[in-house]
């Protein structure tokens, strides 16, 4: 089939203009955190000047008064974080504007080569994150807390992703190539998107946790630590728990893509397995996801040396995307790029 070049030119607007809305979304949302910040560092200070106050009273007149009851914090209007997402939500849907019509400018799927599958993967990670602010927003079971903390260190990934698919891997719209017309494509290579976007989310709360768990060690030594807009953010330990089931997800994803794929190749090149240098490091990838929950779960690792071993596995990810898609050769090599 011929290419629609008008739709294509139609993909290229909403991708600019998804773009622009999530660069607003992240400037509101980082305007949330520092306000958020403000207010937590403020409510810690509260107590000490009780304390004062009780004291003060206890001693006037010579007889003990009992100090006031603190009052009930009110609870905060977030004005920035809900302007954030309003226009996340707005960039999510010219996003996804953007992918629609890059597949329907070559009736297929929109994820044949490496900057289709940025487009489409950072649309399935903001995607991702809507699902869970709505859960938490809905007080669905096992939702947790407000989870709008994320938007800037969603948005910025995405954004910055979009910008390199952009500058580095972006081909014109185009017919598949024969070794990737299958039905196989909308199969094997969606569930792996799922799976990186799923990784993705994980790796941002991990290193907000990594951050996170050396400002709790600095003040448990007495020391102020800086990034007041932390304070607004969850503990630590919340963090893990919430990359820790991301990742858990994720891996079965990842199970199911490396089946998939064997299966696939059979299909294509007659054998499950050749040691081709993308099944090797999707298999690497595996690995590694599959040592951090063993470690996680069996062997009671939790906080730095688990975080850190899972980012060992999202940079297996990066490399695989950015590395061996482009310099290793083989029969995975068709990104157009």
């Amino acid at each position: 089939m011929s290419v629609d070049e008008n739709i294509a030119g139609i993909s290229n607007v909403l991708l600019y203009a998804a773009m622009a809305a999530y660069l607003f979304a992240m400037t509101a949302y980082a305007a949330d955190l520092a306000e958020s910040g403000k207010v937590v560092k403020a409510r810690r200070g509260e107590p000490a000047a009780q304390r004062a106050a009780g004291r003060a009273g206890a001693t006037a007149g010579g007889r003990v008064a009992a100090p006031p009851a603190p009052p009930a914090p009110a609870r905060r209007r977030r004005r920035a974080a809900a302007v954030g997402t309003s226009l996340f939500v707005l960039a999510t849907l010219f996003h996804l504007g953007s992918v629609v019509t890059r597949g329907l400018s070559v009736h297929r799927v929109p994820w044949g080569n490496m900057f289709e599958f940025a487009l489409t993967g950072t649309l399935v990670v903001s995607l991702a994150y809507l699902v869970v602010v709505l859960r938490a927003h809905l007080g669905a079971p096992g939702a947790g807390r407000d989870a709008r903390y994320l938007g800037v260190f969603v948005a910025g990934p995405v954004l910055a992703t979009l910008g390199i698919a952009l500058r580095t891997f972006y081909v014109e719209a185009a017919q598949l190539v024969p070794a990737l017309d299958s039905y196989w494509l909308v199969i094997h290579v969606f569930v792996a998107i799922l799976a990186s976007a799923l990784s993705t989310v994980g790796f941002s709360a991990t290193v907000l946790q990594l951050v996170q768990e050396k400002r709790e060690r600095s003040r448990a030594a007495g020391r102020t630590p800086g990034g007041a807009f932390m304070d607004a953010l969850p503990s630590s330990v919340e963090l893990e728990r919430t990359a820790f089931r991301l990742y858990a997800v994720g891996f079965v994803m990842w199970t199911f893509t490396l089946i998939a794929g064997a299966v696939w190749a059979q299909v294509a090149w007659n054998r499950y397995w050749g040691w081709d240098s993308k099944e090797v490091w999707t298999f690497v990838i595996w690995v590694v996801y599959a040592a951090y929950l063993h470690a996680r779960a069996t062997r009671g690792w939790d906080g730095r040396r688990a975080a850190w071993l899972a980012c060992v596995a999202f940079a297996c990810i990066l490399f695989n995307y950015l590395v061996v898609n482009i310099f290793f050769p083989g029969l995975h090599s068709y990104a157009g790029v």
